[in-house]
């Protein structure tokens, strides 16, 4: 990790951030569980009150594992109403496929959103090939909330490779801003969503430091994918929080987002990264329940039955299944 790296001399220099930086409010660690047919994950936003996360519903940290052959798993087709999912494959591979034409490869460093509205029909899963050979698998799965207007629009279906990002480099050159979606100083990732939002993901040398220009009306939540460091600064009356692998930090209000880098990380990453993600809050009540994401529980009552009597559609005729080795 990261699968996308470049030389930062020669990339366009974000501008120094100015303003008030950001009070961090919390540092929490996500639970282990397991996804699917049995893939590890990190559940990244356990314990954190949704009003800090809004329009974000969940995190899932797919991996950090190494399988042996015959090891990696996936999910087989469920359903889904009602947000939008942000698949991350920062290494490793993933096949996708929707019921409305959607899916395709997912791999070292592509992102692809799924507008799920009305509903969809998906599956995740390894392809034959990494199911055989094994291998690293490590990516983020990120759940947008949609508004009550948009909860029942017509799913859609978004593909983004590695290489389509934007890359930026602190003004010393000692950290490496991918942008995903949204804008950071100027600069505008890729990602299009129907909730507004930005997603980064920062690679920072051991002892870099970066301040991140962050749009005051958006919430902002910094997940560590490898490494250690801090948050916040000594500064206008606050204070830095320890950071380090599989910690979550959620920030109060301001104009930036100041990261920092432990002088010494572990042999193997050696480097902070930092998930960084931010939307404007939609303010609106929520009602999930696994596979749907409503406004009251009328609308996931509507919802399971919309699916039991198969309203979201079919499992397409040519459609590809979890790959299981025959005994």
């Amino acid at each position: 990790m990261p699968a996308v790296t470049t030389d930062t001399l020669n990339l366009p220099k974000l501008e120094p951030a100015t303003g008030r930086a950001r009070l961090v409010k919390s540092v929490t660690r996500g639970p282990q569980a397991y996804e699917g047919e049995g893939f590890p994950v990190t559940r990244a936003f356990a314990g954190v009150p949704y009003a800090d996360l809004d329009p974000f519903i969940h995190m899932d940290q797919m991996g950090e594992v190494e399988y042996a052959p015959l090891e990696p798993k996936g999910t087989a087709w469920h359903p889904h109403r009602g947000f939008e999912t942000f698949t991350y494959m920062i290494d490793g591979t993933f096949q996708h496929q929707d019921n409305h034409g959607g899916g395709g490869i997912i791999q070292d460093g592509a992102t692809q959103y799924m507008t799920a509205g009305a509903g969809v029909l998906h599956i995740e899963t390894p392809p034959e090939a990494l199911v055989m050979s094994g291998g690293i698998f490590h990516g983020i799965q990120l759940w947008i909330n949609l508004p009550a207007a948009k909860k029942m629009i017509d799913p859609a279906y978004q593909n983004l490779e590695g290489q389509d990002v934007k890359l930026l480099s602190s003004q010393d050159g000692g950290a490496l801003i991918r942008i995903l979606a949204g804008l950071i100083g100027g600069h505008t990732g890729p990602g299009k969503s129907q909730t507004p939002m930005t997603v980064a993901h920062i690679t920072l040398a051991p002892g870099a430091s970066v301040s991140i220009p962050w749009d005051p009306m958006f919430n902002a939540l910094a997940y560590t994918l490898a490494g250690s460091g801090t948050v916040g600064e000594e500064s206008q009356g606050g204070k830095t929080a320890r950071i380090s692998t599989g910690s979550l930090a959620v920030f109060g209000e301001g104009d930036r987002i100041v990261i920092t880098a432990n002088n010494v990380q572990d042999s193997r990453h050696n480097a902070l990264e930092i998930f960084l993600i931010g939307g404007r809050p939609i303010r609106e009540q929520v009602v999930a329940y696994g596979p749907f994401v409503m406004n009251d529980k009328a609308g996931v009552i509507q919802a399971m039955e919309d699916f039991q009597y198969g309203r979201f559609g079919q499992i397409p005729d040519d459609a590809i299944q979890p790959f299981h080795v025959r005994k």
